[in-house]
């Protein structure tokens, strides 16, 4: 018969118990602090790279957005604050305070025709033909990162995919999925059919009309009646030119 371990075994086992922790305790420390000086270091050096380059970052938005990534393995956003080394430095916090104001600006003044919703490459040609006389240039990466701050001031401002484009919705408006997969099958096109999206999306025909009933009353959808096949055509200018609205017939 095994004997049971006595008190002094028992102490002995939570004394080591504790030793471990103790040790484990101290190694994770340890790599903490290394971690800590690692990060430190990189930050200096980014520093001493955004010195270096702050000509470029402002002027290059492919080499701005190089160095977006750079700061977000680290944990510095530049976008921040207005205030501070990397404004001072850089002027980013400005110069994304002034894009997202024309954004707002250019979302404000498309909204009567397009319900709120606008192709992000539609947005960024508006956004650079506004800013035609400025030295820097404007990526799509640039316009996602002023968006980005855009809604943390509860703005209503977000990023929304539809298929293989990036739509800005500037009003609170909830799509549900049976809108996104209309405006999806919009794109071939720019607009779509009661039938078509029957057919194409294996729908009811109730199912249909109330989601696209329910886009035309947000302003994201306009109706087209006058074609020679009584069908009527709806219209979404968040993924179509306006020059190929009504060129249909």
């Amino acid at each position: 018969m095994r004997r049971r371990p006595g008190i002094g075994g028992l102490k002995t086992a939570a004394a080591a118990r504790d030793q471990y922790r103790s040790l484990g305790e101290n190694v994770a420390k340890l790599r903490t602090d290394l971690m800590k000086e690692q990060l430190a270091t990189f930050r200096s050096q980014l520093e001493e790279f955004a010195r270096k380059h702050k000509n470029d970052i402002r002027k290059k938005p492919s080499f701005r957005s190089q160095f977006h990534e750079m700061c977000a393995k680290v944990g510095v956003d530049p976008l921040a604050s207005n205030k501070g080394f990397w404004a001072e430095l850089l002027g980013i916090g400005d110069f994304y305070y002034e894009l997202g104001v024309q954004i707002v600006e250019i979302c404000l003044a498309t909204r009567p025709l397009n319900g709120g919703l606008i192709d992000l490459q539609e947005l960024c040609k508006l956004l650079r033909q506004k800013r035609k006389h400025d030295r820097e240039s404007v990526f799509e990466d640039d316009c996602l990162r002023a968006i980005s701050k855009l809604k943390t001031l509860g703005s209503g401002f977000e990023v929304i995919s539809a298929g293989k484009k990036k739509l800005v919705r500037s009003v609170p408006t909830e799509l549900k999925k049976d809108h996104n997969e209309i405006l999806e099958l919009a794109q071939a096109q720019g607009y779509v059919t009661v039938d078509e999206v029957e057919r194409r999306l294996s729908w009811t025909l109730g199912r249909a009309i109330d989601a696209l009933d329910t886009l035309l009353d947000e302003g994201l959808a306009m109706i087209d009646d006058g074609h020679r096949d009584g069908k009527s055509r709806y219209w979404f200018p968040c993924v179509s030119s306006i020059s190929s609205f009504g060129a249909d017939s």
